[in-house]
């Protein structure tokens, strides 16, 4: 269980009256005990110290009980600790209610020394066990994300090497989205998933003939056709999922190809009807494929695909991230130098 500077759980007293809150301190010496003689001050100490467990007085001035408790359930940081009413009302309404709120147990005034000790260490052992088990979720619910992410990024260096294109590729143009996706305000938990989700953006190109993929020319007609079916193609192997990794993953395949004028593919989206991730990596992908050695082309200097970028600003790409884009340029850049293709 958490314990606060030593060994010993931590108890938060709540009550109005001052007599009760003594006679409670006096049974529970062997905890640390914070207390408080009103709502307001319960929450604020719950708050800052997230004591292992409340002891909470219902009837009070200002804010009674329930309210607190109420409170208390709706704050992500203190919604887990078990909450005890202390109360003289008995009836089985009130005790209801207060199950209804998310309290654990009831002991009635006035109090029984034994039974609030026994209540108390019952309670506390829950607490501990199910901390434990949230953890051990946790640390398993992790394993499991690490795993699937692992599955994403060989995926995604699947694809490359089929188009024979290193894997350094993909992790490149995917920190260029985290980047562009960090300055233009999305979360944390945002950019993360654009960085993992954009790998996969050509999974599609496994799907595609040999001989047109690695066709040295320009593709005729035809070829180009069925080339443009890998976004398609990707986002049918993705598949539809519940999981936001997965579906962002699919929205990229299907829509890295879609450009801000229309005149993209496979839908021919137009502007903000292109999802924004897919917009990202339109940016990143194209920047990258130009500062890139292939087979059948020398990687250009920054600045001219830089210029390039610029030039496609309201046709290919969204303005805005064009003008997010070469603002971060010195950042990116220094991405791809670090995580250049070897020789």
């Amino acid at each position: 269980m958490m314990t606060k500077g030593d060994d010993k759980p931590t108890i938060l007293i709540v009550d109005d009256a001052p007599d009760n809150i003594t006679v409670l301190t006096n049974i529970l010496t062997d905890y640390n005990l914070k207390a408080a003689n009103s709502g307001t001050k319960a929450l604020e100490i719950a708050l800052r110290f997230r004591p292992d467990i409340i002891l909470l007085d219902i009837m009070m001035p200002d804010m009674d009980g329930y309210a607190v408790c109420r409170r208390l359930k709706r704050d992500l940081h203190t919604k887990n600790i078990p909450v005890i009413f202390i109360t003289a009302m008995d009836e089985v309404a009130d005790e209801a209610r207060g199950f209804e709120l998310g309290a654990v147990d009831y002991i009635t005034k006035p109090v029984n020394p034994p039974v609030v000790l026994a209540r108390v260490k019952t309670h506390l052992k829950l607490y501990d066990q199910n901390k434990a088990l949230e953890y051990l979720v946790h640390e398993r619910t992790k394993e499991l994300n690490k795993s699937r992410l692992e599955i994403i990024r060989r995926l995604g260096l699947a694809a490359e090497y089929k188009d024979n294109e290193t894997g350094m590729h993909v992790i490149r143009m995917s920190y260029y989205c985290k980047t562009m996706a960090t300055a233009i305000g999305m979360s944390d938990k945002e950019a993360e998933l654009i960085l993992n989700a954009s790998p996969m953006h050509d999974i599609g190109k496994i799907g595609i003939p040999d001989k047109i993929l690695g066709k040295p020319g320009k593709l005729d007609a035809r070829e180009r056709a069925i080339m443009e079916q890998h976004t398609e193609i990707g986002a049918r192997i993705i598949g539809e999922h519940d999981n936001p990794l997965l579906d962002m993953a699919r929205t990229v395949a299907l829509t890295h190809h879609e450009k801000w004028d229309g005149t993209g593919y496979p839908r021919g989206l137009k502007g903000g009807n292109i999802p924004i991730v897919g917009r990202i990596v339109a940016v990143a992908d194209v920047f990258d494929a130009l500062v890139s050695k292939r087979p059948y082309k020398k990687a250009w200097p920054f600045e001219k695909a830089v210029a390039v970028i610029k030039e496609e600003s309201g046709k290919h790409f969204d303005p805005g991230l064009v003008n997010v884009f070469v603002a971060h340029v010195d950042e990116i850049i220094a991405l791809a130098k670090l995580n250049a293709d070897p020789d």
